[in-house]
């Protein structure tokens, strides 16, 4: 029997982590992240402006598609997200693209990144 299992463990970590073969359940993370578009782990939205009439903040609502369960029927729902906007002046139609950001105000939790399209 071993003197110390703590550093058994320890050497028993140290050689899956040298072994080629070993994957590195935190790569899959990272690299999940990237495919999704999320280089630095945060959310990404896209949607339609729906008021801009506060300050520097607008209200964006993003649609998704889902199936019902029971009845098979697709169904739109739309959620609403206060955005900040500090000086791409986003207008009542554009579509946008909104990441998930730190607690701004009691609802801002996202901001915009960019105009995808002006409203006509």
């Amino acid at each position: 029997m071993a003197e110390n299992p703590i550093a058994e463990n320890l050497a028993a970590e140290n050689l899956a982590a040298e072994t080629p073969g070993a994957e590195n359940p935190s790569a899959e993370k990272t690299a999940s992240n990237v495919e999704a578009g999320r280089e630095n782990g945060r959310k990404m939205r896209e949607g339609l402006v729906l008021s801009a009439k506060m300050d520097k903040t607008v209200i964006v609502g993003v649609s998704d598609r889902v199936r019902h369960r029971r009845y098979d029927k697709t169904i739109l729902r739309t959620r609403k997200f206060y955005a900040h906007d500090e000086g791409t002046g986003a207008k009542v139609g554009d579509r946008v693209r909104i990441q998930e950001t730190r607690p701004l105000s009691k609802l801002k939790r996202w901001r915009i990144v960019e105009i995808l399209e002006q409203a006509r």
